[in-house]
């Protein structure tokens, strides 16, 4: 059974940094696309990175673009948001997303606040 889990959220000042973990099982995550999106309170679900099986070409939402940046260990078949030069508006839960044989497949969240 695919299953993604998140961590690495927290409360963080801003201008910080944090590193989020997306971990997979049931699933080898090399060969497919993974992304993060994110969900502000009383907002829809922003896509801010997505990547190719070869993070060859990477899309990131101009909100994020220059400041976080997505990755991968396939030895640890986990994959990773670094998040750098927070600002309270980055403030959301982080879901991080796999497309596989056609379906999208998300994690639980982790929740990110960025205190001014």
């Amino acid at each position: 059974q695919l299953q993604l889990v998140e961590s690495g959220g927290g409360l963080v000042e801003s201008g910080g940094s944090l590193r989020l973990s997306c971990a997979a099982s049931g699933v080898a995550l090399e060969g497919y696309r993974i992304g993060w999106f994110r969900q502000a309170p009383g907002k829809g679900r922003e896509g801010i990175t997505c990547t190719s099986v070869t993070i060859g070409t990477t899309y990131y939402g101009d909100s994020v673009k220059g400041r976080f940046t997505i990755s991968r260990d396939n030895a640890k078949n986990t994959g990773y948001l670094q998040m750098n030069s927070l600002k309270p508006e980055d403030t959301a839960v982080y879901y991080c997303m796999i497309f596989y044989r056609s379906a999208i497949y998300w994690g639980q969240g982790t929740q990110v606040t960025v205190s001014s």
